[in-house]
């Protein structure tokens, strides 16, 4: 299921133009798209036609070259937003008259304006199914199509993909530490790097082992119940107008009695025993607690003796290293709230290289940001469920294993081969894909990471494009 705009809302107003000067509607809608992207984007499609070279079949590869600091994996997300990006690609006529109206494209040839017009994305997608680990140099997706096209959707691929693939990493890292028995939520809407992102961010974690989310589009849009409890800011008011904290819990309580209670507005501890005795005398079924601050090992190991079989929940810019030391420390936590630092974080540099055009095998070769040469497969080998090679090669070659390789054709001729997949199918791979990974690709302080072998024929064809 897309996580788009609704096109049944805005859209269905009147829009400013396209390029307007005193147009001050940045919110992304669909028929945006094509614009949604880098100008030499634009320029190089204007080059290309000039030269005659547009219609030449051209294959492209995202990867990464280098992990993040302290990521021994990455795990490949956003494939189905990219592919619904790809399926509704086109220039709408006001969008064509706005870049003409910059003066920019004056001397492009005419057919650049028929070919915008006109055109559709309607080349083949290869990719990793989402959910799945990656390590250096080893292709996320491929575009193989006329080279206008496969140089267009360069941009909104990158954003996407990497995006999505970080805070899918994230969440998956999250996961393994806290373990598969507790309770995770999303709550980065208010953190994350925009309205669009904060739908992004929260797909990517539910579709990586996070339970549930706050943010209520996203959690309706993807087929869930949203989650969540409440701001200090009620029982401060409530408090301040009904008399004592504990009639501010039970009014909230009152509507919503499936929802933890926030406890550390004023003393977490005296929050603990007012409860306490609420469930003694009846008052109230309580379904869970929240603590925002404060030292939570202390705190949840007191709050557990005074809610002993009550489930506490933490939140407060949680980390997978800050949850691990709460686990070694003895914290008594039974879930976390995930904000900030799951949304954030340190970028997936993925990149977007050329690498076959008209059936010539190209490569980058400047220094610490080259590529490799050809259309290449991952092959990876496993023994007693545990990845233990991973190999690169070119697509001819045969694989060195009885494994399949990851990339995947989905998209064939502009249309997609299978259906979006079910969050709860990718979420299975994702804890599927790090339980196969050995211990020391996991852990959190200086990981190692696979090193992915380069086959035989990739070598030689480096070789011989090499100077």
């Amino acid at each position: 299921m897309s996580i788009a705009t609704d096109p049944t809302g805005p859209l269905a107003e009147p829009r400013p133009q396209a390029g307007k000067k005193d147009n001050p509607d940045l919110n992304l809608y669909p028929e945006d798209y094509s614009l949604l992207t880098d100008l030499y984007q634009l320029t190089m499609t204007a080059c290309y036609i000039g030269e005659g070279i547009d219609q030449r079949r051209a294959s492209f590869e995202l990867f990464a070259r280098r992990l993040p600091e302290n990521f021994g994996y990455l795990i490949a997300m956003g494939l189905a937003q990219a592919l619904d990006y790809l399926e509704q690609l086109h220039f709408t006529g006001e969008q064509i008259a706005a870049l003409q109206a910059t003066g920019i494209f004056s001397d492009a040839p005419d057919r650049f304006w028929t070919i915008l017009a006109e055109g559709r994305f309607t080349g083949d997608i290869w990719a990793v199914p989402e959910g799945t680990a990656i390590f250096p140099y080893e292709p996320i997706l491929r575009v193989e199509a006329p080279l206008w096209q496969a140089q267009l959707v360069e941009t909104y691929l990158l954003n996407t993909l990497n995006y999505q693939t970080l805070i899918a990493t994230k969440a998956a890292r999250l996961r393994d530490v806290a373990g598969p028995g507790a309770t995770l939520y999303e709550f980065g809407t208010r953190r994350a790097f925009s309205p669009q992102g904060s739908l992004w961010a929260a797909r990517a974690a539910l579709a990586a082992g996070i339970d549930n989310t706050s943010n209520v589009l996203a959690a309706l849009k993807l087929g869930r119940k949203p989650a969540g409890t409440m701001a200090h800011s009620l029982i401060m008011a409530l408090t301040a107008t009904q008399g004592t904290e504990g009639q501010a819990f039970s009014a909230f309580h009152h509507y919503f009695p499936g929802a933890p209670l926030l406890i550390d507005t004023y003393d977490t501890i005296e929050a603990a025993r007012i409860l306490a005795q609420k469930l003694q005398a009846g008052e109230i079924e309580l379904r869970g607690v929240r603590i925002d601050s404060g030292d939570l090992v202390t705190i949840s190991q007191k709050v557990r003796t005074l809610l002993p079989g009550i489930p506490i929940f933490a939140s407060g810019d949680l980390d997978e290293w800050e949850i691990a030391r709460l686990q070694s420390a003895g914290a008594k936590i039974n879930g976390y709230g995930l904000g900030t630092k799951l949304v954030t974080g340190p970028p997936v540099n993925g990149v977007y290289k050329l690498v076959e055009i008209e059936g010539i095998p190209v490569m980058k070769k400047s220094q610490g940001k080259g590529s490799y040469p050809g259309r290449k497969q991952i092959y990876r080998h496993y023994e007693n469920g545990q990845i233990v090679a991973e190999e690169l090669g070119l697509i001819s070659e045969k694989s060195p294993t009885e494994e399949s390789g990851l990339l995947q054709l989905v998209f064939k001729e502009g249309k997609r081969l299978e259906p979006t997949e079910p969050l709860e199918l990718i979420a299975q791979r994702t804890a599927n894909s790090v339980a196969s990974l050995p211990p020391l690709i996991r852990r959190l302080k200086k990981p190692a990471s696979i090193e992915v072998k380069l086959s035989a024929g990739l070598q030689d064809l480096i070789a011989q494009i090499s100077p």
